[in-house]
Parts: C-alpha cells; structure tokens; sequence
C-alpha cells in the first residue's frame, strides 16, 4: 500500500490542486486528502474549519492513496486515476446530548477511504462494472470499529480498509472509521499523563500477577493506589468529561456519522468491545440499522454489572492454550513450531508439552531470568511479562510460531528474543527515536472510564478492596493467562465514584427491539476474550432480530480465515442477504502454525522461514490497533 504523506514546500490556505479544492463547501466532515499534518484544530480554535482549510495540501503526491489495483490505469498525465484514496475529516457533536443547554462539544476525528478515488475537474469519470462512476461516494460507507475501549477506528482505516472493502463488498464500498469520544485523535483525547515516557515509569510498579513472587495483599493495596493517583489525575486535567463518555453516547455519536453521511441506514463492521457499540446503537436507533455485522461478541448486559467486563471475558483462554497454541504445535510438527522439537527418543506429546511450560512459568513467577541486549541494556524476563504477551498472542494466531521460538529458547535459558519481544511491545515512549514534534501522548485512560461509566449504577461492595481481592483470586483460578489482564481492567472501578457523579446517560433497556433489518453476530468457539456464550446470550434475547455464524477458529473474532464466514459477510453486505437458520457453522480454511505453508503451496512456492522477532512486531502492531490494552507490559 501507498501512503505518501511526506511534506514538501510551502502550503498556501486556499490554494488548487488538479484535483479542486478541499474541503468541499457542502461537506459536514470537512474531508481533505490525509497527509501527515492532518491534525485536528484544537477545540478553543475560533475558526476550526478555516484552520482546518490551511491544512490542505494541493500536492497529489502528499496524498495517501490506495494500492494500485490490477485493473489500475492512468488517464492522460493523471497517475492515480482509478486509485482509492484515504480522505480526513471530523465532526463536531455536543459533549452531554441530554442538555440544550451545554455549549462544550466532542470533535471526532473521521478517516475515510473512498475506493473510486478522486476524478479532475473536466475529465470524464470511468464507470465501473459496478456503474458507480470514479471519483464518487460510493452506493453504501461500511462504519468499522475495533472496539477497545479505546481502539482507534481510524487506525484501523489505515491499517485495513483496503483489505475490508474487498472482503467485504468486492472493493464496492467505502470504508469510514473514526475515533471514539475520548480515544486517539478526537478532541478532547483522555490522556492523564502529560507524556508517554511518565506512563512508562508506572509499568515498572503497575500490572504485578497475583502468582509471581510477593504477597497478593501488598500488590494490590499498590495497584489500588496507582488507579486512584491515575483517576484523581484525570479529575484534575479533565473535570467532569468522563460523565459523559458512556457507551450510550458513543452509540449516539455513531447515529450522528449516519446521518452525516446522509444514508438512510447504517452499513457496519463492528468488532470486540464494538459490538457493544453496535447493540446499544442498534436497540436506540433500530431504524437506522442497516447491514451491521457484529464480530467478536460482547454481551452488554455483563458490563452493567461491577467487575462484569473482566470476568465475562475468561471462558476460552485456557483451552485456546491448550487445544490451540500447545495443542496445535504438537500436531504441526517441529518444522513448524520449536516447542515440539524432541528432547528425548519419543516425539514430544501435549501432555509433556504442558509440563514443561507450567514448570517454566512456575519458575518465572518466582524468580525473574535476567536478560540483556546492546539497543537496551540489562532487562529481567518477569511472570507478569510473559503471561501477558502469551494472552495478547492467544489473539492473533499468526503470532504462534514466533511466540513458541521465544518460550522454546528461554526454556533453554536464552532470554535474548524473550527480551526483544518485550522491548518491541512494552513501552509507549522509544528513547531511541527523536523527539516527536507532536507529543500527544496515547489515550490509554479512556478504557478504564468507560469500564468504569458504564456499571456505575451496579451496586459498591460494602467490604471494599477485600471484596476485590477475592474477585482477584477467583478471576485468575479460572484462568491463569487471561484472570490478571481482566481484573486490572475492572480493578479502577474501586475509585471512579469518588471523582463523578452519575454518567449524562447509561442505556438500561431490552437488546431485543424490533430492528429495520435483522443483525448478523459472528462469535468464534476459540476466542481468548469473547466467549461464545456471548454470543449464544445476544441470539437467544434478540430472537429473529439477528442470525449467528458460530466460526470454528483461532484467535480474536473472525481474522482465522473462513471461506464460509466470508462468503455470508459478503452477502449480507452486498445484498442484505441472511442465512435462513438462527445460527450457521463455518470453519477456518487452515491451520495455526501451517498458514505459511498453506499459502506457499497453493502459490507453487517454497516456504521460507520467518523472523520470529519480525512477526512479533505485526503482532505488536496488529494489537496496537485491534487490543492496545492488551500490549505486553512488565
């Protein structure tokens, strides 16, 4: 994929491209062609929209386009004729919807990538096979979003609409992400902390697993302070902005985008905490719902109650490691996967296998394994480092034959690609780099506040913190890799009515309103945070409001590649079209371990053996935008 974005020369307000001028007069997103100085204008800017303007580049070649297509030609001296393009915007929508009366606002930061691409004025467009000419806003804008909280849509945009459009409408139709209240590049973005590198520091203290080495008790009393300090924090930067952050207002801003597309009825792919978006808007607006897939289900009703979104999450975890991580390795051979590489005259067995890993981890939880690399200095290998990268891989298959290299030579006490794996996902703030000359830091606080808003109104326990030290310990008997990630997600919960009063407005109603158009839910049987009894739960309350692809596979939602699951996503998106059943089978075309190898064989190629540190840093990039809660930290 092209993505120019690189500046040359002096951009003059105003000025022409080939293409016109950008932002059309008519357009509520204020669209321009994204380059890298698309930034939102702050939100005390008296002018935002003339600000915004300035911005616009009339250079082409700044532009971010699309890949070229095979069918791709130019058109006289116009060498990105036919080529999609990747379009930024925003659009303003009240802070609190429940007061006229409120003047303060949320500024969303959009991206769209339109697929027919930009046509110069005076030229004539090409009409596609589709009869949708070039140039022009396509038949239906499928809305994406990867969920979080706190997961970018635009982003994932930039990440992946090229590869939506295709799966899911044959390159039809484009594709619109945006930033939700509070994440990323939307105005206000909750960052408590002033710079990356001060979250950093607090990683050395916060996340400590109930099992390694040290009493529970002192862990906690440490973690419950740091989320108070964090909280209070955010009171002071932010004031009374996280009561206004809840699910339900999400919900009503992703019904503002439909009506400022001006479609009749929303086109969406919504995943993981999106889901959550997705039910709640489509039981506010069911007249807007369109085509929505849900993939990766939620089950709403859980995160009413206090803890209910951490402990609703811990199904699967254990048998994706066993059945799918461990499981899957012995079965591939030792070609494919190191941890099953003999160490004895019998070829090595799950049963072993799993010995072997519990004794490593046992091990790690009491002592850490020293490590060092010349870019980093002396680094230790923690319990707590390792688990949580073992839990972020468990959602990503792809990301399992590098993870079994790194486990397979710290067994052997080589922590050398065990300490670059972490130095690749732990920090946010690379002391490597040059100063950035745009130092917002990430917005990583938005996730616990609206955890946290959203079961407000679930009942405090009265015994305090002893109470969450008994969820603690429960959350992680039921399941050792995903237990500790999930509590601390729930665990400021503790302290956010200390600092707000009740959020503007929670959505409390049924999830099984007569919708416009039935939804299509897609929930894996192998997913480590979504169970498919999330998705059994939603089907069974919302009846003949929706139909259920159960999709036998690996990893977080539908990314194990299904013919199957696809070719129902694509009609349904296409042409509205539904299984006749309630719940439909599909199954993963290939294997954990072997996609390489499948790929390759069908292309009439050898395989070629990967960087496990060079996969590691996709999968770090692909959670950076799918999960970033769950980046690996020490």
């Amino acid at each position: 994929m092209e993505k120019s974005s690189s500046l040359g020369g002096t951009i003059q307000c105003g000025a022409e491209s080939p293409y016109g001028r950008f932002p059309l007069s008519d357009d509520p997103f204020h669209f321009i062609p994204c380059t890298n100085a698309t930034l939102l204008p702050a939100l005390d800017d008296s002018n935002p929209v003339r600000s915004w303007a300035r911005l616009f580049d009339p250079k082409p070649e700044h532009w971010s386009w699309g890949a070229p297509s095979a069918e791709h030609n130019t058109q006289g001296d116009d060498p990105y004729f036919g080529r999609g393009i990747y379009l930024c915007g925003y659009l303003d929508v009240p802070l609190d919807y429940t007061s006229r009366s409120e003047p303060r606002i949320v500024r969303l930061a959009v991206t769209k990538y339109q697929v027919s691409g930009l046509v110069r004025p005076g030229r004539a467009p090409l009409i596609s096979p589709t009869g949708r000419s070039a140039g022009s806003k396509s038949e239906r804008t499928i809305i994406v979003d990867p969920g979080g909280p706190g997961a970018s849509g635009t982003s994932l945009v930039w990440r992946a609409a090229e590869k939506f459009t295709k799966r899911l409408s044959d390159g039809r139709f484009d594709i619109l992400g945006w930033d939700p209240r509070g994440v990323n590049a939307s105005l206000p973005s909750m960052a408590c902390f002033p710079h990356d590198a001060y979250r950093d520091r607090w990683s050395l203290l916060a996340g400590q697993y109930r099992e390694a080495a040290g009493p529970p008790e002192v862990k906690l009393e440490l973690a419950d302070a740091l989320n108070n300090a964090t909280f209070f924090a955010c009171k002071e930067k932010y004031g009374d902005i996280p009561q206004f952050l809840s699910t339900a207002f999400v919900a009503r801003d992703m019904e503002e985008i439909r009506k400022a597309l001006g479609e009749d009825e929303v086109t969406g792919y919504l995943v993981s905490y999106g889901t959550s978006i997705g039910q709640t808007w489509a039981n506010m607006f069911p007249h807007s719902v369109g085509r929505v897939i849900l993939d990766a289900l939620e089950y709403v009703r859980e995160h009413r109650r206090l803890g209910g979104f951490g402990w609703a999450a811990l199904d699967n975890t254990t048998d994706v490691w066993r059945d799918g991580f461990l499981g899957e390795c012995v079965k591939a051979g030792p070609k494919y996967c190191a941890l099953s590489r003999q160490r004895g005259p019998e070829p090595v067995s799950l049963h072993e296998l799993e010995d072997r890993m519990e004794k490593l981890l046992t091990s790690l939880s009491q002592r850490p394994i020293a490590g060092y690399l010349e870019s980093s200095g002396p680094s230790l290998v923690t319990y707590s480092a390792i688990v949580s990268a073992i839990y972020g891989a468990l959602h990503d298959a792809n990301s399992w034959p590098a993870l079994a290299q790194m486990l397979y030579e710290l067994e052997t006490g080589n922590s050398t690609l065990a300490v670059a794996f972490l130095d690749h996902s732990e920090w946010e703030y690379d002391p490597s780099l040059p100063c950035s000359t745009s130092p917002r830091p990430r917005s990583h606080e938005l996730g616990p506040l609206v955890i946290c808003a959203d079961s407000y109104d679930s009942p405090l326990p009265p015994e305090g913190l002893p109470w969450w030290q008994s969820l603690w310990a429960n959350m992680t008997a039921r399941s050792w890799i995903s237990g500790n990630e999930e509590f601390f997600s729930v665990l400021p919960c503790q302290h956010f009515r200390t600092y707000w009063s009740p959020p503007a407005e929670l959505y409390r109603g049924d999830l099984n309103n007569t919708l416009k158009n039935p939804l299509l839910l897609i929930a894996e049987t192998h997913d480590p945070a979504t169970p498919l009894r999330n998705g059994k739960n939603l089907l069974n309350e919302m009846g003949k409001n929706a139909r259920l692809i159960i999709h036998h596979g690996y990893g977080h939602s539908s990314r194990d590649k299904s013919s199957c699951t696809d070719s129902i996503m694509k009609a349904f998106i296409l042409n509205g079209t539904l299984p006749k059943e309630q719940e439909t089978s599909c199954y993963a075309d290939g294997k954990p371990y072997l996609y390489e190898r499948n790929a390759m064989e069908s292309s009439s190629q050898s395989v070629v053996a990967q960087d496990p540190i060079q996969i590691w840093r996709e999968h770090i990039q692909e959670l950076r935008v799918w999960n970033p809660r769950l980046i690996p930290r020490r």
